[in-house]
This record gives C-alpha cells, sequence and structure tokens, in this order.
C-alpha cells in the first residue's frame, strides 16, 4: 500500500531547521567564550555559571577550571539525596509514567549550613559557581552567564543515562522515569528560577550547550532580540521526530528524513514545551528551548485573553502521527479535566483532533463506542487481555470509520480512539502532552522489547460511554462546514468540538488570502501546495515561505496578515489548516 502512495509524493522542502535571523555576536568554544568572560568580568571575585538541569555539569566544571578560579558546584550545597527524594516524594509517586506537578522550589533543595559556611568563607576569593541555582549564592554585582537546555535534547541524555536530575542522580533508571521527574518537578523549577533571573535582568550571557563539546554563547541583547523578533513575526519551532511501534514510512519521505531507521513515528512540529527556536546570529545556529518565547513574551505571543487563561503555556499542539506502511496506534483515551486536576494538578487536559494529511485506501479512525456497548464486558475483556496477550476484539466495542485525505475527526476527552494503520495524521490537540491511557496495544511490543504501559484502571474511570456510534456520526466525524466561498477561496469550520476550546478554520485558495489573529495566537499547517508566503498588509514584517506540511505560528501581536502560494504552486491550489483559542 505504501510503496502505491509514494509514487506520488513530492520532492522534500521541508525546513528542518527554521531559524529566526538576529544580528549579534557569537563566541564558540569554550576558548572564546572564557576569553570573552575574561575581558568582561575578569576583575570580579565571583562569577555564576547557572545551567538548566540536563546541561553536561562535568564539562562547564572542567572548562572554567582552566581559569585558575577555584570552582564550586551548586550540587555541594544541596540537601543529601535522600532528604531530596523524601521532599520529592509525594509528587513523583509511585506510577511508572505519572506525577503530580510539584511546588517545590529551587531553595529548598540546599541545605542552609552548607550555604552559609560557603558564604562565610568564600568573601574574599576569586570563584565560580557552576550548576543549578548559581545565582542565588552570588554577589549581587557578580556577572550570571546561563546555559540553557533544549528539552528534547535532555530526553535524548536521559536515554543515554548522561545526565543527573535536579539534586538526584537517577542516571541508572529507566529513561521513562527520568522523564516524570523532568516532567512533573524539574522542568517546572528551573522555569521558574531561569523567569526570575531574566526578569530581574541578572542574566549577562546565555550559552547553548545542547552539543556536547560545542558549546556557543551570545550576550543578554542578542538573545532579547531573537525572542523579541521572533513574538512579533510569524515563525517554526524546530520539529524533532522519533520512531514508534507503530510508525509509518511517509516522513522520512515527505521531509527528507534518514532513510536508514526503521520508521518514523512521531513528530512534534509545534509543542513549545517540547521543542527548540534557533536563532541565526552571523550564519550560526543557537538553540534555545521554544518554551522561553512563552515565559518572557507570553502576552504579544498569546494574546491578552489567551495569556489571561493559560498564563505561561502555550495551549495549541500541532504533531504528525504517521502510520503509512505502519500499524495501529494504541487504543487509548484521554482523561478529563477534572480528572487531571485532581490526579495530576495539571489545569486542562488533552482534548485533540485527528486532520488526515495524507491517506491509505485502507486508511480508518477508531473513534468512539457501538450502539449499547456492555461497559463492564468491555473493560474486563481489556483486563484479560493485558494478563493473558491474547487479542481483544475491538471492532466488537469501537467503531471503524473509513478515513481519506483532509477528513478530520474531534476527539474530546473521554472519547476512545486510534488512528488505523495507512494514515498521515496531523493532530491538533491541546498541549499537555503526556496524558494518554493506553487501553489496549494490538499485541505489540515496544521499541525496547517490552510491554508498553497500560492504563485500563485509570481509563475505564474516564471512559464517557455515551460517546457511541451516533454520537460520533452527529458530532465528531469530519463535520465540516463552509462559512464563505468565492471563486478563488473556500472558508471552511472544521471542528473542534464545542467541550474543547480550540477552533480550527481550513483555507482552500489560490490568489491572496487576508487572515486576522482577533486576540489569539494562530497555529497553522499547510495542508496542501508546493509552498506560500505570508505577509504583512503594512509591512510590519518580512515575507515568511512556508512550505507542504509545514507548521508555522502567527503571534497574536500581529494582528491581520496575507498568505498567498508561491514559488512552484503560484497559481496553484493551497489548502492551510488554522487553530486557534476561542475568546
Amino acid at each position: 500500500m505504501f510503496k502505491q502512495i509514494k509514487t506520488a509524493m513530492r520532492k522534500p522542502n521541508y525546513d528542518k531547521y527554521p531559524a529566526t535571523h538576529v544580528s549579534g555576536t557569537i563566541y564558540q568554544g569554550w576558548e572564546n567564550i572564557i576569553a570573552e568572560l575574561e575581558s568582561r568580568y575578569g576583575n570580579r571575585q565571583q562569577w555564576a555559571i547557572d545551567l538548566y538541569v540536563g546541561a553536561m555539569e562535568e564539562e562547564f566544571i572542567s572548562a572554567f577550571g582552566r581559569t585558575g578560579r577555584r570552582i564550586v558546584s551548586t550540587r555541594s550545597l544541596m540537601k543529601t539525596q535522600p532528604e531530596i527524594e523524601k521532599l520529592t516524594e509525594r509528587f513523583m509517586t509511585d506510577d511508572v509514567l505519572f506525577g503530580f506537578i510539584s511546588n517545590v522550589s529551587l531553595d529548598e533543595y540546599f541545605c542552609q549550613d552548607k550555604v552559609s559556611e560557603f558564604l562565610a568563607e568564600s568573601k574574599n576569593e576569586p570563584i565560580i559557581i557552576i550548576g543549578t541555582g548559581a545565582a542565588k549564592f552570588a554577589a549581587e554585582d557578580a556577572p550570571v552567564v546561563y546555559a540553557d537546555m533544549a528539552r528534547w535534547e535532555i530526553q535524548q541524555r536521559f536515554r543515554r543515562h548522561e545526565v543527573k536530575a535536579l539534586g538526584y542522580d537517577n542516571r541508572e533508571e529507566p529513561p521513562s522515569f527520568q522523564y516524570k521527574r523532568g516532567y512533573f518537578n524539574d522542568w517546572n523549577i528551573c522555569d521558574r528560577h531561569k523567569l526570575e533571573l531574566a526578569t530581574a535582568h541578572r542574566i549577562g550571557y546565555w550559552i547553548d550547550s545542547n552539543q556536547a563539546g560545542k558549546p556557543k554563547m551570545i550576550s543578554n541583547q542578542t538573545f532579547i532580540e531573537g525572542i523579541r523578533k521572533t513574538a512579533r513575526n510569524p515563525f517554526r519551532v524546530v520539529p524533532f521526530f522519533d520512531p514508534a511501534p507503530w510508525g509509518g514510512q511517509w516522513m522520512k519521505e515527505v521531509c527528507d528524513l534518514d532513510r536508514s531507521e526503521v520508521n518514523y513515528g512521531w513528530c512534534f512540529d509545534c509543542v513549545p514545551e517540547e521543542n527548540s527556536l534557533l536563532l541565526d546570529v552571523e550564519g550560526t545556529r543557537f538553540e534555545i528551548p521554544a518554551q522561553d518565547l512563552v515565559l518572557l513574551e507570553a502576552i504579544p505571543l498569546l494574546g491578552e485573553a489567551v495569556e489571561s487563561r493559560f498564563g505561561k503555556s502555550f495551549p495549541i499542539r500541532f504533531d504528525f502521527l504517521d502510520t503509512m506502511g505502519g500499524g495501529n496506534l494504541s487504543l487509548q483515551v484521554h482523561p478529563t479535566t477534572q480528572f487531571v486536576q485532581t490526579n495530576f494538578g495539571i489545569h486542562y487536559t488533552q482534548d485533540e483532533s485527528y486532520y488526515l494529511l495524507d491517506a491509505g485506501e485502507d486508511a480508518v479512525v477508531y473513534l468512539g463506542l457501538k450502539e449499547g456497548v456492555d461497559s463492564t464486558g468491555m473493560i474486563n475483556g481489556l483486563r484479560h487481555a493485558q494478563e493473558t496477550g491474547e487479542a481483544f476484539p475491538v471492532e466488537k466495542y469501537v467503531n471503524k470509520i473509513p478515513a481519506k485525505k483532509h477528513d478530520h475527526f474531534l476527539i474530546p476527552n473521554g472519547t476512545i480512539h486510534c488512528s488505523g494503520r495507512n494514515s498521515m495524521v496531523l493532530e491538533i490537540s491541546a498541549t499537555p502532552n503526556i496524558f494518554t491511557f493506553k487501553l489496549y496495544d494490538w499485541q505489540r511490543l515496544g521499541l525496547d522489547g517490552k510491554p508498553r504501559p497500560i492504563n485500563i484502571e485509570r481509563g475505564r474511570q474516564v471512559i464517557k460511554w455515551e460517546r457511541d456510534t451516533r454520537y460520533v456520526r452527529e458530532h465528531l466525524a469530519n463535520h465540516i462546514e463552509t462559512l464563505a466561498e468565492t471563486p478563488h477561496c473556500k472558508k471552511e469550520r472544521t471542528g473542534l468540538h464545542p467541550n474543547e476550546f480550540i477552533e480550527t478554520t481550513r483555507y482552500t485558495f489560490d490568489e491572496k488570502i487576508t487572515l486576522h489573529n482577533a486576540g489569539s495566537v494562530h497555529v497553522l499547517n499547510l495542508a496542501e501546495g508546493e509552498e506560500a508566503v505570508v505577509e504583512s498588509p503594512n509591512g510590519a514584517f518580512d515575507p515568511f515561505v512556508v512550505h507542504y506540511v509545514e507548521t508555522f505560528i502567527v503571534p497574536a501581536c500581529v494582528g491581520e496578515y496575507t498568505i498567498r502560494p508561491c514559488g512552484k504552486a503560484e497559481g496553484k491550489t493551497c489548502k492551510v489548516i488554522e487553530a486557534h483559542v476561542r475568546v
């Protein structure tokens, strides 16, 4: 089937490394970085090199040890690991995947006796303090250098068992446990500390150490210019791709990925909490977490009403699920809002939808329950399948709906669902990305050769049994409403469900169209057409070119903007799917 589809694919023009161009100087390599800091701060007694958790601490300590100054690691000032384990245990829980969002502060990690002793004996000695929280123990006039980390790279380091958690050596734990501690505890603590330093204007330089042994540094002025520019122009985050047990082959061709990989199942193309931003400084890429943009420029980016509702959280997620030549996703359900608030400390849940970018002739979506399903019998059947490894009769209980290119299926929380094989899904959803309760995984193993975690007991508490065939047909399956139509543009509402806060609109056009943010950030994907250009009617930003299936973000502060086919798509039909928060 995939071989037939592959012949229709176009030559790849997907940009895997989009960047914001910014003026400034970039310093590469430890020798040049330290030389710049010596020239600026050589007369200061103390320096603070503050690290986001996941940075290679030993590399920083080794590099700055060459200065001849005494190096003090913030880990030496922290409480013991058993004390930190006790401090965080109620948030980590004993679950394999899920914890509870921590309210532990960074200050609680430090032993006051150790801190007092350090402060008393370090007043008149050249010292470099290195580690998470370093700025807390340096003099008020001490220079602060912040070494940020992209979460995707942190996750790769988890898989390689390379980095310690905050005050806690968990390198030997499974990557899922390391990720859980990062997601529910460490990353939130580090984000709060980073935001405090940035808003207090304490940071003089930023270091990108996402490539071990190849550090880069820019000034805070260059960093702020890049952040501000990005938040006021159309932009893209850096997509990342990952294999999956059900993964397919479509993205290899369309996104020009490594053909030697067995498959690619995931692509996160707009999840700022996970993705990175690239700043192009003097032709060199400088990588920062996209979440920095949300933390520091939330209102221009999100819009005042959206920021008021979601705070410093980007609420819209676009990602790809590729099962072309692969298999079915796990049968799953997402929890209700009340469930995630009560059990995980999360403010909103993962409502979502499947937009079909491409589909084979046999493509299907499993969505909702059949009429008159015996809930007890179904749950017992799922338990039996998990305990024995026998097949679960999915089609006895769940609707199997044929799917074709550009169909849109709505999946409000509590709805059983999964994408079938030979589908290329653009998943449009609310951002929390960890809260999927798998009910059945088609008798297969994960990429590590072990069964993936199944959450039948949690799932049964959130399944909305009334979401049956009739409900799916009337409310969820490909409900398209034409809003306006001219000879050159068709505007259609494709969703989402009234229970979801995201609205989606599809534009089919062969000439310039005009859109307006109307108070909310827009997230869009060029779902059809070789390329298009996004422009400002009043020249507020430079023309921004996007290519087939690239996801892009238009900040709320942009206001009015236009999109038109360009390049090889000039005069041809394009489609964009646009999502925003209902305000």
